[in-house]
C-alpha cells in the first residue's frame, strides 16, 4: 500500500505544482499579453471595430488583413490561467535594427552592413541606416498569429518599398519648376539621381515613413522612423561624379562672382541716383522758400515788395567792387 500511496501523492504534488502554482503569471511594464483558450485567442466582445490603419492599404488588400481584436492583458499581476489556457507575452518597447540586416541569412548584404539598390540612372548604390520599430498593442493578433515571423516580413516589406522608391526617385520641383536643392549643397549637380538622393535624404526618409504606415495592420509592427544615413556610389562612378561636381563648383563660383559684381554695380548706381536727387532737392529748396517769402510780401501791401527789392540791391552794392549803371537820356 505504501508504493501506490506514494505514487498518488507524487502525482498530486506534480499536478499542484504544474497546473496551480505555475499557473500564476505577471506582465512587466513594457509587455502586453494575449491569452488563448484551447488555442483560440480571447477576443473582445461586441461587433468588430474598423481599423484606421486599413485606409493606408489598397482596397483589394483590406479584407485580407482584417484581423480580429483580441483582449490585451495589461501590465500587472499576478494573473491566473487554467491548464488549457496559454499566455503569449510581447514586448512593446521601441527597438532599433540595421536596415541591411537579413534575419534569415546573416551573411547577406555584406554581413548586414550595406543594403544595395539601383537608381533610375542604373547605378548600384549602397544604403546604410537604421529602422526604429515597435509592436502595435492594437494589432497583437497580426503580430502573434497573422504571420510566422513578423519582423522578417516587415523588413522585407520595408526593403521592397525602399528599393522601388530609390529606382524612381526624382528631386522635387519648386513652384518655379526648378529642382529643389538645399542651400548648403547647391554646389552639387542636380538631375543626377544619386545627388538628388543625397540632397533630399530627409524627404526620402519622410516618404518611407508615409509609405510604411500600413505595416501595423499587415504585421502588427509600427515603423516609428527610418533613418537612412548614407548613400554610397560605386567606386568607379564616385571619381567621375567628383569631377562633375568640381566642374560644376567652378561654374557656380564664376556665376556667383559675376552676380556679386552686378549686384554691387546696381547698388552703386542706386546710391549715385539718390545723391544727385538730394543735391537737386537742396538747390530747389531755397528757391521755393524765396518764392514763398515774395508771395507773403506781395500779400502784405503794394509798397513792401519795392522796399524788399531796394534792400536786396543795397546788399549787392555793398558786396560789389564796381557797379555799371545805365543813365537815361
Amino acid at each position: 500500500m505504501t508504493i501506490p500511496v506514494g505514487i498518488a501523492l507524487g502525482l498530486l504534488a506534480w499536478f499542484i505544482v504544474r497546473y496551480i502554482a505555475l499557473s500564476f503569471y505577471t506582465v512587466d511594464q513594457n509587455e502586453r499579453a494575449v491569452k488563448t483558450i484551447f488555442g483560440r485567442a480571447e477576443r473582445l466582445p461586441g461587433p468588430p471595430v474598423d481599423d484606421p490603419f486599413l485606409e493606408y492599404m489598397r482596397p483589394d488588400e483590406r479584407e485580407r488583413y482584417r484581423y480580429p481584436q483580441v483582449r490585451v492583458i495589461p501590465p500587472g499581476g499576478p494573473y491566473f490561467k487554467w491548464p488549457w489556457e496559454r499566455v503569449y507575452k510581447v514586448s512593446i518597447a521601441t527597438q532599433t535594427i540595421n536596415m541591411a540586416l537579413d534575419l534569415e541569412d546573416p551573411t547577406a548584404n555584406q554581413g548586414g552592413r550595406v543594403l544595395e539598390a539601383v537608381t533610375k540612372d542604373q547605378l548600384n548604390v549602397g544604403l546604410k541606416g537604421q529602422i526604429r520599430y515597435r509592436v502595435s498593442e492594437r494589432h497583437l493578433y497580426a503580430y502573434l498569429f497573422g504571420v510566422k515571423n513578423p519582423v522578417v516580413h516587415v523588413m522585407g516589406y520595408f526593403i521592397s518599398i525602399l528599393r522601388e522608391r530609390i529606382a524612381n526617385f526624382a528631386a522635387p520641383a519648386t513652384e518655379t519648376g526648378q529642382l529643389n536643392a538645399m542651400p548648403s549643397e547647391s554646389s552639387e549637380v542636380t538631375g543626377v539621381s544619386i545627388n538628388d538622393l543625397r540632397k533630399n535624404l530627409r524627404d526620402l526618409n519622410e516618404l518611407m515613413d508615409r509609405e510604411c504606415l500600413s505595416s501595423a495592420a499587415r504585421y502588427g509592427i509600427i515603423l516609428d522612423a527610418s533613418l537612412i544615413t548614407e548613400i554610397d556610389a560605386p567606386s568607379e562612378v564616385e571619381s567621375a561624379m567628383a569631377a562633375i561636381n568640381t566642374a560644376h563648383n567652378q561654374v557656380s563660383s564664376d556665376i556667383s562672382l559675376a552676380q556679386a559684381a552686378a549686384d554691387q554695380k546696381i547698388v552703386q548706381s542706386k546710391r549715385a541716383v539718390e545723391i544727385e536727387t538730394l543735391k537737386a532737392q537742396a538747390e530747389v529748396e531755397p528757391l521755393l522758400a524765396l518764392a514763398e517769402q515774395l508771395r507773403a510780401l506781395k500779400a502784405s501791401g503794394s509798397d513792401a515788395l519795392p522796399a524788399y527789392l531796394r534792400n536786396v540791391r543795397l546788399g549787392l552794392y555793398q558786396q560789389a567792387e564796381r557797379v555799371i549803371m545805365e543813365v537815361d537820356q
